[in-house]
């Protein structure tokens, strides 16, 4: 995969896109990343990429001058969906990055100050992503974490082929517990289940637990899910078990 990120601030991902999965997605040809700086469109001498509003208003605006440029020069002929970072997009989650996934190319444009002129929303934006109801300083951290998610489900990017599956929100449920050695640390002991060899018992806790976390955590993903006859009864002892233990401490 290819991705293009148009930005003011170029200097911000080179921390963040050379290390980690993303940095050895990159190192092994998985993934190429080019940053662009929106300021080497301009044709003034001040580098000019924003200007004050029509009507009036606090900020600055970003210019569409810069920004048409920018992609077009960046694209040429050739078709990728165009993602603007905005709190007024879509709201990113586990399945938006699924299948951004499978685009061969796709270009970030990260916003700055107070936004961007309408017309490169119109005109050149294909598609609005939100991570999440705040606004930052601009749409670089988003396009960071947007990119992160991304990788993770390219083939050969993560060393355990299966673990984007078993991660949390990828059945729509938070992720069971997981532990690791020592068995027994300051007082506290792995469940003995996990340590008994019997996978078709360790998968049921596993399920029963990702079941309780979600159920007190995030209880709002169940209500889209489609739960199995097992999952129902899972969560129904569940419920129970919560039930009778908040009698107990009232």
């Amino acid at each position: 995969m290819r991705i293009d990120v148009l930005t003011l601030f170029p200097e911000m991902f080179h921390g963040p896109l050379e290390a980690s999965i993303v940095g050895r997605a990159q190192a092994a040809g998985i993934l190429q990343v080019h940053l662009w700086n929106i300021r080497d469109f301009t044709d003034d001498r001040h580098r000019q990429v924003d200007d004050y509003p029509f009507g009036g208003g606090a900020g600055m605006i970003m210019k569409p001058e810069p920004v048409f440029a920018a992609v077009r020069h960046v694209l040429g002929k050739e078709k990728a969906p165009v993602l603007l970072m905005t709190p007024q997009g879509e709201r990113f989650g586990h399945g938006l990055a699924e299948e951004l996934a499978k685009e061969k190319r796709l270009l970030m444009l990260c916003g700055h100050y107070e936004g961007i002129d309408e017309r490169i929303r119109e005109s050149v934006v294909t598609q609005q992503i939100s991570i999440g109801d705040y606004v930052l300083t601009g749409g670089e951290l988003p396009a960071m974490v947007v990119i992160d998610a991304i990788v993770r489900f390219l083939p050969g990017a993560l060393g355990e082929a299966t673990a984007v599956w078993t991660d949390s929100f990828a059945e729509g449920l938070l992720e069971y517990p997981q532990y690791t050695r020592p068995r027994v640390f300051e007082g506290m002991d792995v469940p003995e289940i996990l340590l008994s060899g019997d996978h078709q018992r360790i998968a049921r806790w596993r399920r029963r637990e990702s079941l309780r976390r979600t159920l007190l955590q995030r209880p709002e993903l169940l209500a889209g899910l489609e739960l199995s006859k097992e999952d129902r009864e899972l969560l129904a002892a569940i419920e129970e078990e919560l039930s009778q233990s908040s009698d107990r401490s009232d």
